[in-house]
């Protein structure tokens, strides 16, 4: 695993949390719920991209 996916996440952990906040401060709390949907909706694509590359290491490895 490489050290840039984990800045990366957080990155964009940050990115939606002040985006949620800024605008749960506007009154906009269900445009900031649609924000933290699509942060985690992008996190889970680039973590199951990830896993996919695990499952085609793994079967090259043991010649699956």
């Amino acid at each position: 695993m490489d050290i840039d996916l984990l800045f990366k996440i957080a990155g964009i952990g940050i990115l939606v949390a002040v985006l949620h906040q800024v605008l749960v401060k506007a009154g906009r709390e269900d445009q900031a719920m649609m924000t933290t949907l699509a942060g985690l909706v992008i996190v889970l694509t680039i973590v199951i991209k990830e896993i996919a590359t695990l499952f085609t290491t793994v079967k090259t490895t043991f010649n699956l």
